[in-house]
C-alpha cells in the first residue's frame, strides 16, 4: 500500500494545486516500483496499449508509436519507453496511483510509467493539465519555471517543445521523491542513469470538447428536440435585427438544456470515461447468475477490483428515497438510497471480503449489483 509521507493534503490543496509547483522528498519512503522495465517492454507491445518510444541521436528526434515487435531497434541514443494507463493493466500499479485519491476519482486519467536510459528526456515542454511525477529507481534531474510567452518548438510531428526556461525548481530526484508540477509551468526532466517514472494525469476538458460530448450525447437519446417558438414576435424597422428579447429567448433554450436532469447524468457518465482497455473483447469470461454471487457471498468468498476501475457518483443533495447512482466507464448502476453508503464503501476496496459484513435488507440488493459489476467485467471473484 502506498501513502505519500512528509505532506499535508489541506496546506497542498489551498497553497499549492494549480498554483505552484511542490518537490516532496522522500514522498513514499523505502518505494517499491510497481513493475520493472521488461513488464513495461511487455506492455508495449500489446495492440489495446497506448506506448511510444522518444529518442534523440544525433541532435535528431524520433518518436515512435506502439505497438512494437522489437522496441530495440527503436532505442537509439538517449531515449525513453513512456506506457499509458498502466493501472488498468498492473494491480501495484492501480495502487501507487490511488495514493493520490485526495483528489477526485472523475479527475483522474490514468499513470503513465516511463523508462529512460541516461541522458533522456522529452525536452522542455508545457502541459495543459496537473501532474505528479513519482520517481522510480535511478535518478532524474527535474526543472520547473514559471509560466510565462515561450517560443514553441515542433522537433518532430509528434512532439511539442518550448524554448529554454528559468528554472524556479531545480533538484535531483531519487527513488520515492514527489513532483507537482500545475498546469501551464514548463519542465524539463533528465534521466541521470536507467530509471523508471511515474505520472499521475489528470482531466481537464475545456469547453468546446464538453460541448462536442453533450451535443453528441443529445442526438444519441434523442433529447431536447423542442424548436423554438416566438408567438410575442414584434415588428421592426430593419427585418436583419436580432432583438434581445430574442437573443435571449435562445439562450434559455441552451440553459434548459444545460440545468437539465438529463445534463447532470450526461456530465457523469461523460467524466467517469476513461478509455478503458478493451480487455474483455480478448478473453470471453465466465457470467454470474444473482443466485451464485449471493452463494460466493454467503459463503465468505471476496471480490477483487479490477486494476484501473474508478467509480464516481453525483452528490445526493436531497433526503428522499430516490436511488443511489454510480458510474464506471459510461456506464450507470442504480442500487436503493438505504445502501449508498454501504455500496460507497465497496467501491473503495480493492479487495471486498463479504464475512459478516452484510446487513440482511442490503444483501439482496448488493447482490444483484454486483452480479452487474462481475458480469461487466469490472469485479471478479476470488
Amino acid at each position: 500500500m502506498y501513502q505519500i509521507k512528509n505532506f499535508d493534503v489541506n496546506i497542498f490543496l489551498s497553497d499549492y494545486w494549480q498554483k505552484k509547483p511542490l518537490l516532496i522528498k522522500q514522498g513514499f519512503a523505502h518505494f517499491k516500483d510497481p513493475l520493472d522495465e521488461n513488464e513495461l517492454a511487455g506492455l508495449a507491445l500489446e495492440s489495446t496499449i497506448d506506448s511510444r518510444v522518444i529518442s534523440h541521436t544525433n541532435k535528431k528526434w524520433q518518436v515512435n508509436h506502439g505497438p512494437f515487435d522489437d522496441i530495440n531497434k527503436h532505442c537509439k541514443g538517449a531515449w525513453s519507453l513512456l506506457v499509458q494507463a498502466v493501472d488498468q493493466s498492473v494491480p501495484e500499479a492501480d495502487e501507487l496511483i490511488r495514493a493520490f485519491s485526495f483528489i477526485p476519482h472523475w479527475r483522474m486519467t490514468d499513470l503513465m510509467v516511463s523508462f529512460s536510459n541516461k541522458g533522456a528526456g522529452v525536452g522542455p515542454h508545457i502541459d495543459q493539465y496537473d501532474v505528479f511525477i513519482v520517481q522510480g529507481k535511478g535518478s532524474r534531474r527535474w526543472q520547473v519555471g514559471l509560466p510565462g510567452n515561450y517560443e514553441n518548438k515542433i522537433p518532430h510531428p509528434d512532439l511539442k517543445q518550448i524554448s529554454e526556461f528559468v528554472p524556479l525548481i531545480d533538484e535531483i530526484l531519487e527513488p520515492g521523491d514527489i513532483i507537482y508540477i500545475p498546469p501551464h509551468h514548463p519542465h524539463n526532466g533528465v534521466a541521470l542513469d536507467y530509471c523508471m517514472n511515474y505520472s499521475v494525469g489528470f482531466r481537464a476538458p475545456s469547453g468546446q470538447e464538453m460541448l462536442s460530448a453533450l451535443s453528441d450525447f443529445t442526438i444519441e437519446q434523442n433529447l431536447f428536440t423542442q424548436r423554438y417558438l416566438d408567438s410575442k414576435i414584434v415588428p421592426r424597422k430593419h427585418p436583419g435585427e436580432i432583438k434581445q428579447q430574442e437573443l435571449n429567448q435562445f439562450k434559455k433554450m441552451l440553459h434548459e438544456v444545460i440545468d437539465s436532469t438529463e445534463c447532470n447524468q450526461w456530465l457523469a457518465t461523460y467524466l467517469s470515461e476513461n478509455d478503458r482497455l478493451n480487455k474483455n473483447d480478448e478473453e470471453p469470461f465466465e457470467e454470474y447468475s444473482v443466485d451464485e454471487i449471493t452463494q460466493l457471498l454467503n459463503s465468505g468468498h471476496g471480490f477483487i477490483r479490477e486494476p484501473g476501475i474508478k467509480a464516481i457518483f453525483i452528490e445526493r443533495q436531497d433526503t428522499g428515497n430516490s436511488d443511489f447512482i454510480f458510474y464506471i466507464e459510461g456506464q450507470a448502476f442504480t442500487t436503493p438510497t438505504s445502501s449508498a453508503e454501504f455500496v460507497q464503501n465497496f467501491l473503495n476496496c480493492a479487495v471486498f471480503s463479504s464475512q459478516n459484513v452484510l446487513p440482511q435488507p442490503i444483501c439482496m440488493f448488493f447482490a444483484q449489483t454486483l452480479t452487474t459489476l462481475v458480469n461487466s467485467g469490472y469485479w471478479f471473484p476470488e
